[in-house]
């Protein structure tokens, strides 16, 4: 019996000991935080560099991109002025007639056919039509010619639907030749109908 009584003795004192020596340990130590890294001279130096690197190229795409809308705006300008040359060159391209004849020709149609598309487009033009002779008759007899030269080519406009109000005719006669000389190389060159845009030539459109 007594026996039994050391060794429920013996073993409650080993269990005291070992509740006592778990109570007493340390728990392990953690691992500290990884420290940031350091941030010295060369580091600072190289995100200064970097950062002017990109406002660099953005400066430089900014620059590009200016210069693309610019010449694209001078490309625009320089095509609409082309344009616009073009459509003043037909609208005032000369006519010309058959010795002491006002009939037009063929070509002359062709001439004046131009003219029309341009003319509806563009309503608020107006236009003077003068008729010119050569030096062969008289002063009185040429004035008559080159008003009924710029008379047909007043007429054939109207019949093709422009405005009356919107043409004006007049004649010089022989007064204004375009060509000096007393031959036919001269004198076909000054029996014509000039066309003269007297209002709205500013921004014609394209038909």
């Amino acid at each position: 019996m007594m026996r039994t009584s050391r060794i429920a003795v013996m073993t409650i004192a080993a269990l005291s000991v070992a509740t006592l020596d778990a109570c007493h340990k340390t728990p392990p130590p953690q691992p500290a935080p990884a420290a940031a890294p350091a941030r010295g001279p060369d580091a600072d130096s190289a995100r200064r560099a970097e950062e002017a690197r990109l406002a660099r190229e953005a400066a430089d795409r900014a620059a590009r991109a200016r210069a693309d809308s610019i010449a694209r705006a001078d490309a625009a300008a320089r095509d609409a002025a082309s344009a616009a040359a073009t459509l003043r060159s037909t609208l005032t391209a000369t006519v010309h007639f058959a010795y002491d004849q006002s009939d037009l020709r063929p070509d002359d149609k062709a001439t004046l056919d131009a003219k029309i598309p341009i003319l509806q487009a563009n309503a608020g033009v107006t236009i003077r039509i003068s008729g010119h002779t050569d030096e062969r008759g008289s002063d009185e007899y040429n004035l008559a010619l080159g008003q009924r030269r710029a008379a047909a080519a007043k007429a054939y406009l109207v019949q093709h639907g422009i405005a009356d109000a919107r043409i004006e005719t007049i004649s010089y006669g022989e007064e204004r030749p375009v060509a000096q000389g007393s031959d036919e190389a001269a004198y076909s060159q000054n029996r014509r109908a000039e066309f003269e845009i007297t209002a709205g030539g500013n921004a014609l459109k394209k038909p």
